[in-house]
């Protein structure tokens, strides 16, 4: 009996070193865009609250750190708020899988600037004349006389290399640019700063105290979009992009699952009510 035992416990140990033995269910990691971690958490919460065997952890620390992690087997599932790039995919291959991107939502990213700034509206030349550094002062673009404090994303950011390839046409951000830590921590200086203007995901900054989203033009002097679900969706706002989860191959049991709910009415449903733009 006691040789019996001792086989029983130690094959029960190897089944949780393992991670075989799910006494408290399926553990999902989610890493990844900032812009997403709002989304994303909200999602692995709705979601447990119906599947009790399943346990979600999201964390941010931008697309590339989650593309990082996908590639290093450190998470389940990568939000990333742009394309993995060549050289990412290469890397997988390296780690012998191919990444599977589902579009789970979609996103406009906004220019947001002070409530007290009377600039309502830029077009895509002046919002990549400020960030890189041709256009330093509001005036030269409507506003009044004040220095513009450029606030970025840092550079392991989807959002800051969306921008920077999509509007500012790969030319470098201006080296007087403040980099920072989050979209909220962009958000929080925005509304307390009237010389600044910062940019990411619409769902953090409409209807904020102090912050203001500017309109955007394709071209100087033409009329300006605001990023609505409806000019996202129909890609009629100038920076519209889709949002991802990559996982390693095709998602399959309890990923897959969670996967199928995001992309659910109720699913979308919650990315629509947090600020995002569903997909239909």
């Amino acid at each position: 009996m006691k040789t019996k035992l001792t086989i029983a416990l130690t094959v029960l140990g190897l089944l949780v070193c393992l991670g075989v033995s799910h006494a408290a269910g399926k553990s999902i990691v989610i890493k990844g865009s900032d812009t997403m971690a709002m989304l994303g958490q909200a999602w692995a919460e709705a979601y447990m609250k119906s599947h009790s065997n399943v346990e979600l952890s999201v964390q941010g620390g931008g697309s590339g750190t989650g593309i990082t992690a996908l590639i290093n087997g450190a998470c389940d599932i990568c939000q990333a708020s742009r394309a993995m790039k060549t050289k990412e995919i290469d890397k997988c291959k390296e780690h012998n899988f191919l990444p599977v991107a589902t579009t789970v939502a979609l996103d406009g990213i906004a220019i947001s600037v002070n409530a007290e700034n009377p600039v309502k509206t830029l077009s895509l030349a002046q919002i990549k004349d400020i960030y890189t550094g041709k256009v330093t002062n509001w005036k030269q673009v409507g506003g009044n006389d004040l220095p513009i404090v450029v606030l970025s994303r840092e550079n392991s950011s989807g959002t800051y290399a969306y921008l920077q390839e999509f509007v500012l046409k790969n030319e470098r951000y201006t080296n007087t640019a403040l980099m920072m830590p989050s979209t909220k921590a962009i958000q929080s200086e925005v509304s307390n700063n009237v010389r600044a203007i910062g940019y990411g995901g619409e769902a953090y900054f409409k209807g904020k105290a102090g912050v203001k989203v500017v309109l955007v033009s394709a071209k100087t002097g033409s009329a300006g979009i605001y990023p609505s679900d409806e000019n996202v969706r129909s890609s009629k706002y100038p920076i519209s992009r889709p949002l991802y989860f990559y996982t390693a191959g095709k998602p399959s049991g309890a990923i897959a699952s969670f996967v199928k709910f995001c992309l659910s009415p109720n699913g979308q449903e919650l990315a629509t009510k947090l600020g995002y733009v569903a997909l239909k």
